[in-house]
């Protein structure tokens, strides 16, 4: 669980109301106490979901520990990118039923280096603010608080040279690279408009350009036209990505620090099961 304050209560509303419906809720706020509680087979077989209480953080954590557990999402972060895709608010009564009706679904996922990630990964100049932005954290982290990291890392960035393969294809480089599985990016952008997290498949935009300029331009084209095409960007679809550098470049995996080129990203076809709510419709492979 993370999150205060208002949070706090909904999930206490959360509480009230799985047990309404005659479940039992246990609420652990140390990962250790959690994984020590489901770690009996009888236990993990009467489990009906874990609840990420928290951002996108909370529930890669819980994906890379318990991947073979149900996972409902209950949104309590800063940007909830899954919870938005899955159209989930942050209303404890809204969540409780969701996980009382039961229903599941297989999502593929995504490792980077052996780690699981489930929304998308990006090297370049993102990654290098919220690398910044962590290392100086001392709570809870909010949108205003990659402002001054992000000025800070625009005043002196170079934009890196990264070699770029897709499954057996060509080496081809570029200067930022997202590589996604869901449709979804920071501050909600479609930047992979069709990434789908069930069709086995990983989608990639690599933006090309090495100087100041450039990277303006790769900022305003995400800000703007996310989805666009231009002469400046590739656009691959593949299940395996080799990345590397010829110096360390900043990663990042839905939203937190995860090291440095040189890196090997793989999809994980059906990997996590996530509860969802009966609206969701599964999109169909374009």
């Amino acid at each position: 669980m993370s999150g205060s304050g208002k949070q706090a209560r909904e999930l206490l509303t959360l509480i009230r109301h799985l047990r309404r419906h005659g479940l039992r809720p246990r609420l652990y706020s140390d990962r250790a106490e959690l994984d020590a509680a489901i770690r009996p087979p009888d236990r993990r077989a009467a489990l009906k979901a874990i609840v990420s209480a928290g951002g996108d953080g909370t529930l890669l954590d819980l994906l890379n520990r318990h991947p073979d557990l149900p996972i409902a999402v209950f949104p309590l972060g800063t940007e909830n990118l899954v919870a938005k895709y899955l159209k989930l608010p942050r209303c404890g009564r809204t969540i409780a039923d969701m996980i009382a009706a039961g229903r599941v679904e297989t999502f593929d996922t995504a490792t980077l280096n052996a780690r699981q990630f489930l929304i998308m990964a990006s090297l370049g100049f993102d990654a290098a603010v919220l690398h910044r932005t962590h290392a100086a954290r001392s709570g809870h982290i909010s949108h205003l608080a990659y402002a001054i990291p992000l000025l800070r890392e625009l005043a002196g960035y170079a934009p890196p040279a990264l070699r770029v393969t897709v499954d057996d294809g060509p080496e081809v480089e570029g200067h930022f690279v997202i590589v996604g599985n869901l449709p979804r990016y920071a501050l909600d952008l479609p930047i992979v408009p069709r990434a789908n997290g069930h069709d086995g498949v990983l989608d990639i935009r690599i933006f090309r350009g090495s100087t100041r300029a450039d990277l303006v331009r790769q900022l305003a084209t995400i800000l703007f036209d996310p989805a666009g095409t231009s002469e400046h960007v590739i656009e691959a679809r593949g299940q395996r990505v080799r990345i590397s550098s010829d110096r360390p470049v900043a990663v990042q995996t839905d939203g937190d620090p995860a090291g440095t080129t040189p890196c090997d990203i793989e999809i994980q076809p059906a990997a996590v099961r996530l509860v969802v709510p009966e609206s969701y419709r599964i999109a169909l492979p374009s």
